[in-house]
């Protein structure tokens, strides 16, 4: 039971960043096992940034990879109310700036 929920704060987070990060919205149909293994790679990628640490590269590669339509489906408020999003932590990727 425990490491289906830590699937599923994975998942929670990876959509947290796409929603609040910046991503480019790709129009394309997505087959469903497309979809599952979408969600299969962001939640192992992105795993330890439920546990407090810092997001890998690789992390953030299926964050601006992952469409966001095989994610948002398995987003319920229950599902949401799991994550606690401490908003100091989210930074900007390194590429951008805030602010001129």
């Amino acid at each position: 039971m425990r490491g289906m929920k830590g699937n599923s704060l994975a998942l929670m987070l990876l959509l947290a960043l796409l929603v609040v990060g910046k991503w480019e919205v790709k129009v394309a149909a997505v087959t469903p096992s497309e979809c599952k293994e979408e969600r299969r790679l962001g939640t192992n990628a992105c795993r330890p940034v439920v546990f407090g640490r810092e997001p890998s590269p690789e992390c953030c590669q299926r964050v601006r990879v992952t469409h966001i339509e095989c994610v948002c489906p398995f987003v319920s408020p229950k599902l949401a109310a799991l994550i606690n999003a401490d908003l100091n932590r989210i930074v900007s990727p390194f590429h951008e700036k805030d602010g001129p």
